[in-house]
């Protein structure tokens, strides 16, 4: 009986998704659930959710057990195999509020921050302690276990758990899987009977390399379709479709990219820039759209709840995160094939720096998850890559040295926040953000770090 260990629990429709999918997988049937989370009351509500879903689509057959609080992470954590990691650090008040308030007042506008820029920055701050710390307790009760990082910056976070301790893991994002055939609807195309592709980069920005239809190169069509939509929708007035900053970036750059626009247009200093406001209305990008889908979720979880938690009827249908695959894969040592984050260290992008997370075809199995090798990436691609790793790694020497130098550093080297802001104001900025994040103890040599109270993890 394999223990499946899921940190933040609360967050229940996506444990609903993860833990939902391995109670279909017949290898993973008899599963021990290990649900933790530091919210009594969302706890709950998962516990009971997960509990009927068991009834119904397992027969009852796997065990599920509740976890609260600090105290009962060691016994969340204890013989697990895998442990999935969906935590949210500081949440979104107060936390997401000040990563979009202060740099506002600074002139410096986000979509989503929790990637690179000044929101990803400190929320790497905030987030790698806490997972190198479940790290560090996997060390002592489940040491061979695999853990599945859900949580962003995928990166950053992910990178934090590998070079600083010694657990095996891996990070997930949904993008690979729907990035292809998403593309051709978005274009216009027929879905491909053989559809093929090669992805590889970093998450969030990794590079469809190849896209194919029974070996038929479909990239010539869709260029030529993309352009004639970016042409039509920059035109004042004009109705504007979603991703058109890909769209766009593909025509510089050579290849579409794995992730949208809303994204994507705050990983370059290409788009939001005050000398040019007309770029957002022109190629439709959401300022400040993450706040406002936190708010909107916040709204719809309290008729969710009810909906999820009190309806004895409850069903699932298997999703495609690869979360339930990679475990039924390790449990049969039958293959298969993910887009997974993973250390460079096995220069599995030659181009691309060792010591940072790269985004490429694994092969998982009994032996765990296992990269491919990619190559060079297009020197474009990479360079592109490399002015959203460096500031990633750079953040990661503030975590792990307690740097605060390298916190301005990181922040002076991030292409959307170094394209809009000086120096002096870039310094003021994460000064100001450190006190409202209340990291000051981080930074003080000779003092241990303590997990914030307001992030309570």
């Amino acid at each position: 009986m394999a223990k499946i260990t899921f940190m933040g629990a609360g967050s229940s429709v996506f444990a609903k998704n993860i833990l939902g999918d391995a109670m279909l997988s017949p290898a993973l049937h008899d599963a021990h659930i290990a649900l933790y989370d530091i919210d009594a009351k969302r706890l709950r509500e998962s516990s009971r959710m997960l509990r009927t879903l068991n009834r119904n689509i397992n027969k009852g057959r796997a065990k599920i057990s509740t976890h609260l609080g600090k105290t009962q992470r060691k016994a969340a954590l204890r013989d697990a195999k895998y442990v999935v990691n969906a935590i949210q650090v500081g949440g979104y008040e107060p936390s997401t509020v000040i990563d979009f308030d202060i740099p506002k007042k600074y002139g410096l506008r986000q979509t989503i921050a929790d990637t690179i820029g000044i929101g990803g920055l400190f929320r790497t701050l905030r987030t790698a302690p806490v997972v190198m710390a479940f790290g560090h307790d996997m060390e002592q009760v489940c040491p061979d276990a695999w853990f599945l990082n859900y949580t962003n910056p995928m990166c950053a976070v992910t990178g934090a758990l590998l070079r600083g301790t010694s657990i095996r893991g891996v990070g997930l994002c949904h993008s690979v899987q729907v990035c292809a055939p998403r593309l051709l609807e978005y274009v216009g195309m027929e879905p491909a009977r053989d559809l093929q592709w090669k992805i590889a980069g970093i998450n969030h920005q990794a590079w469809l390399l190849e896209i194919t239809d029974g070996g038929k190169d479909l990239y010539p069509e869709i260029k030529k379709r993309a352009a004639r939509i970016v042409k039509e929708a920059r035109k004042k007035g004009a109705d504007k479709p979603r991703d058109m900053v890909r769209l766009e970036l593909m025509r510089h750059f050579g290849y579409y990219i794995t992730e949208s626009s809303e994204h994507s247009s705050e990983y370059m200093p290409y788009w939001i820039k005050s000398n040019y406001p007309e770029l957002i209305e022109e190629f439709n990008i959401p300022l400040d759209e993450y706040p406002r889908r936190c708010i909107r979720q916040i709204e719809r979880w309290k008729t969710q709840s009810k909906e999820m938690t009190g309806n004895t009827k409850l069903s699932h249908t298997r999703t495609h995160e690869y979360g339930s695959y990679i475990m039924e894969a390790m449990e049969t040592d039958v293959p298969y094939r993910i887009g997974g984050n993973i250390l460079n260290d096995g220069d599995y992008i030659t181009n691309l720096p060792r010591n940072c997370v790269v985004e490429v075809a694994c092969l998982v199995d009994r032996n765990g998850v296992q990269g491919t090798h990619v190559g060079d990436l297009p020197e474009q691609c990479a360079g592109l890559n490399r002015t959203n790793v460096s500031p990633q790694l750079v953040t990661l020497e503030a975590v792990f040295h307690h740097n605060r130098d390298a916190v301005y550093q990181a922040a002076m080297l991030d292409p959307h926040t170094a394209s809009e802001l000086s120096i002096d104001d870039i310094r003021k900025m994460c000064d100001e953000m450190i006190a409202a994040h209340q990291m000051e103890s981080y930074f003080k040599k000779g003092k241990a770090f303590r997990i914030p109270t307001m992030w309570n993890a």
